[in-house]
């Protein structure tokens, strides 16, 4: 009875870091209302595709990781709770998340998949006859130089205790959970910080945390809200309001716009764009809402944006592509230019204007696939 009641209270645990909110959990279950089950997606490859993104893209389905490269899908490890990869700045290897049955760790693998180095040992002596003994460790990122793992981790919990606190911690690369040190405090049931984005001078994430106690007009609610820390065991301060709801960040190559989806207190997530001058968000700009948008990402050479979003409502999650003359405005039209000889005898010709522009819309890269909306997409230029 007593280890049932233990793993009851993990499993919990699972969902109130997994699922720290009601979109993150609402997500989970778009993935499962449909007739059949999604494809493997190298069950269709060789597919001729309308659209072939340059670099590499690695994601997950039904825990493997799958690249995406010349429009061939390969998968690259076993359905073994592999998930949340993540790129080395040098591009020479992969950060990746394994779950276990009451716990989760940090590998490096290859870019073709092969486990090269454990960077977590999360599982405890007696954690099965007692998970809350576990620890977990979710989207792991490395700093631009190298030298930094970043994660989201539970250390703040006592032993023996299930009050998993999600926090954004870093650690040395080379070095132990031991050396990590939490930059933030996670709060008390609330999801935590999750996500963390490295940039200079500091760290961006996503709080989930109750709206109200950031806003008084705001609603008693769980709600996002994107942070930033510049040092660790500082309070940091909110990049978006309670009442936007924001969460994923993605930052552009160029570093100066960030790309997030925000829900507005609705059950939506809408795809929003924002510049970022190394310290605050400027004005956003939202860009598509009449789809479930999770996991925005740039592609590495600024020509677009990749995402994850059902093709059908309660449909299972596919790839979609953003090309960048969605959200870029076109130049503005030249003025006529003048006659040449001289003024005219009478008024000039009124100028013909241009054609509209069609809006550009989103490209659906793949029609049957199930991914993991709430595992980041990695792409390698």
């Amino acid at each position: 009875m007593m280890i049932s009641r233990f793993i009851l209270a993990g499993v919990l645990a699972v969902v109130v870091v997994l699922g720290g909110t009601s979109t993150y959990m609402y997500l989970g279950s778009k993935q499962s209302r449909v007739a059949a089950p999604p494809e493997k997606p190298t069950a269709a490859t060789p597919r001729a595709q309308a659209t072939t993104l340059p670099g590499a893209i690695y994601l997950t389905q039904s825990g493997a990781i799958y690249r995406l490269s010349a429009g061939r899908f390969h998968q690259i490890t076993p359905e073994a709770g592999w998930s949340q990869p993540s790129l080395a700045p040098n591009g020479s290897s992969l950060l990746a998340v394994k779950y276990g049955q009451y716990w989760s760790d940090v590998y490096v693998l290859s870019l073709f998949g092969t486990p090269t180095r454990q960077l977590t040992s999360n599982q405890a002596r007696q954690g099965m006859n007692d998970p809350s003994l576990n620890h977990w460790s979710f989207f792991p990122r490395l700093s631009q130089d190298g030298g930094t793992l970043w994660m989201t981790y539970d250390g703040l919990k006592c032993d023996g205790c299930f009050d998993v606190s999600p926090a954004v911690y870093s650690m040395p690369f080379g070095g132990t959970i031991r050396q990590a040190r939490a930059w933030t405090d996670g709060g008390y049931y609330s999801g935590g910080d999750q996500q963390p984005i490295p940039v200079p001078g500091g760290v961006i994430y996503t709080k989930y945390d109750y709206g109200s106690k950031y806003d008084a007009k705001a609603e008693n609610k769980l709600v996002g809200m994107m942070w930033f820390s510049n040092r660790a065991g500082a309070y940091g301060r909110e990049l978006t309001t309670p009442s936007e709801d924001c969460r994923t960040p993605s930052l552009s190559p160029a570093g100066n716009q960030a790309a997030m989806i925000c829900t507005y207190g609705k059950q939506v997530s809408y795809l929003t764009i924002a510049s970022w001058n190394g310290s605050t968000l400027g004005p956003r700009t939202t860009i598509l809402t009449n789809q479930m948008v999770a996991q925005p990402t740039w592609a590495p050479d600024g020509s677009g944006i990749a995402y994850l979003a059902p093709a059908v409502p309660d449909g299972p999650f596919q790839l979609w592509w953003l090309p960048k003359a969605a959200y870029t405005a076109p130049p503005p039209s030249p003025p006529p230019t003048p006659t040449p000889g001289g003024p005219h005898n009478g008024p000039l010709p009124t100028p013909t204007p241009p054609p509209p522009i069609p809006p550009v819309k989103p490209i659906q890269l793949t029609t049957n696939n199930g991914f993991d909306a709430t595992s980041p997409i990695a792409w390698l230029g």
